[in-house]
């Protein structure tokens, strides 16, 4: 298919992106500590870390890597932190040293962290001790050696940071006995590897820079396999086309999600690492309250965040103090990870005067691959047309492309577009050719100007006599409904007609009853959309972002 897309993008953005400005992120890194050495890079409790702090901290943890851990260039050392100061250090000291990040979430559970430690051969981890107890019980069936324990407050003030850490482990009881024999401490492998120079290790597009694992939730993860190239090239691709409103050594940047998860890797910490940006990170964005007094008390000019997140600012008291307080400096609100709700978009476009972007990607694809233009007067429903230097086609089941118009699988080819998964050679050759087109396993659609709308997951597509309906539709119905707090929408097996839809609800009013919606349901769906079961909840299970798994929806009974 033709690039119909070129034709309608905005003003000022280009169709290629300069993919080749960086050899590497840790060139990237250091270009930037170089040149906005004064300026805030982190923010955390109050508490910002310089991109000189950065590049010297970041050195020195490297440093330690090669010199007193032993590790060479290629070892794989995964990363188990929500979003704290010590976060970027270990990456960028990682990759300064020429090793491999595996991000890990922090609340997987022994079984999950066994399987990803086991799957990508880590040698080492940074673990926060609230967790090390987790990384206790699995850690002697793993190629891990090297353990580095970190607390809360170590990389704050030594003051604020024994009182943070005293709140953490004695007021809030959150961290479990452990005991784990040889681990570092952070600050203790920091000042160690201090004493020797980073050893410089020649670092390409074409190293591998991350294991990004994805797919946990529906079945074995895998690690998709993201280079140095991939990762520069997608912040590259982003930056042309968001770049036109951008500032260098400006920019402040809310990010709430965490920083193990590939939408905010790039999209906050690359990506405004390159424009000498400040990210605020949120350690704990479920704590609705002091996010919204960071938001209070910060003059941010962006903000990233999913669906669920958002709609939790706009439901929470003391949000509607944020606008004022920040005066007219937010100029950006991205959104992905999920489909975003007219609702919600709307809501927020009417409480913050700015329209929400939203954006598709995927881990496979580093992992930005369309965005809605970011001068959209309102919310379109879809989610953008392709950034530069990506191709797209919307394909049928037998591979052969579409026109616009016709919903089909969205596949994707370009230099943001990972090696492969590690090692799962046959799972690769499934969604990756010769030529590279991925395919991503997601139902679009696209229109003669270019512009893609994403209909549903294949997998999660519910049959209702030979028709199609996709989840999503339904649940942007239920979410219309004022008294529905949440909803999540699976198909079940039903005798007449194969497959019937069940919605699952969390109630905003508790007076609501299952005829009501259907009701309601009835009004703006065809018959065979309509919910034959609705099942009332106190909560819907959910990512670590915030998606509802549909899947445990269906296997975990009420």
């Amino acid at each position: 298919m033709e690039p119909l897309w070129l034709e309608h993008y905005p003003p000022g953005v280009p169709p290629e992106a300069d993919i080749l400005r960086y050899a590497s992120l840790k060139d990237l890194l250091e270009q930037s500590c170089e040149r906005f050495r004064a300026r805030p890079a982190f923010t955390s409790m109050g508490v910002s870390l310089s991109y000189d702090e950065l590049d010297r901290l970041s050195q020195a943890f490297g440093a330690w890597l090669q010199h007193e851990a032993g590790l060479t260039r290629g070892e794989r050392v995964a990363i188990m932190l929500p979003n704290l100061l010590q976060h970027p250090v270990a990456l960028f000291g990682a990759l300064r040293a020429g090793m491999v990040v595996v991000n890990v979430n922090p609340l997987y559970t022994a079984r999950e962290l066994q399987t990803q430690l086991a799957d990508s051969g880590a040698t080492a981890i940074v673990v926060l001790e609230n967790f090390a107890r987790t990384l206790q019980e699995i850690v002697a069936a793993t190629a891990v050696r090297h353990v580095v324990v970190t607390r809360v407050g170590d990389l704050l003030p030594p003051l604020k940071g024994c009182l943070v850490n005293f709140a953490v482990k004695w007021v809030k009881r959150a961290v479990p006995r452990w005991q784990l024999p040889g681990a570092v401490a952070f600050n203790r492998a920091l000042e160690r590897g201090a004493r020797h120079r980073l050893t410089a290790v020649p670092v390409t597009q074409d190293n591998i820079a991350f294991l990004q694992y994805t797919g946990g939730t529906t079945g074995v993860a895998k690690g998709a396999i993201l280079t140095h190239g991939n990762l520069v090239a997608n912040v590259e691709q982003t930056s042309a086309w968001i770049g036109t409103i951008l500032r260098e050594g400006e920019e402040v940047v809310v990010t709430p999600l965490p920083l193990y998860h590939v939408f905010a890797l790039t999209a906050n910490l690359l990506t405004f690492v390159k424009w000498g940006g400040n990210n605020v990170l949120i350690a704990n964005p479920r704590d609705i309250p002091g996010f919204i007094k960071v938001l209070r008390t910060t003059r941010f000019t962006i903000i990233t965040g999913v669906n669920t997140l958002y709609r939790k600012l706009l439901d929470a008291p003391g949000f509607e103090q944020v606008k004022p307080a920040n005066a007219g400096a937010l100029k950006l609100a991205v959104a992905g990870g999920m489909s975003v709700q007219r609702a919600v978009a709307e809501r927020w476009q009417q409480r913050m005067g700015v329209t929400l972007i939203e954006g598709y990607g995927l881990t496979e694809a580093s992992p930005i691959v369309c965005a809605n233009p970011i001068d959209a007067a309102g919310f379109s429903g879809a989610i953008g047309m392709p950034i530069p230097s990506t191709r797209v086609e919307i394909r049928d089941e037998a591979g052969n492309p579409l026109p616009p118009g016709k919903a089909g699988e969205l596949c994707v080819q370009g230099p943001q577009v990972m090696r492969g998964y590690w090692n799962m050679a046959d799972e690769t050759a499934q969604v990756l050719s010769a030529d590279g087109w991925l395919r991503t396993g997601d139902i679009c659609e696209m229109d003669a100007r270019g512009m893609v709308r994403f209909v549903e997951r294949a997998k999660d597509v519910v049959v209702v006599s030979g028709f199609k309906v996709y989840p999503n539709e339904v649940e942007a119905v239920l979410m219309l409904h004022p008294g529905v707090s949440e909803a999540g929408v699976v198909g079940v097996p039903d005798e007449k007609s194969g497959e019937a839809v069940k919605a699952f609800v969390v109630k905003r009013n508790p007076a609501l009853t299952a005829a009501e919606l259907i009701a309601h349901c009835r009004t703006n769906l065809a018959a065979y959309k309509v919910p034959k079961q609705v099942e009332f909840r106190d909560r819907l299970p959910r990512s670590p972002i915030g998606k509802v798994l549909r899947r445990a929806l269906k296997d975990v009974p009420a």
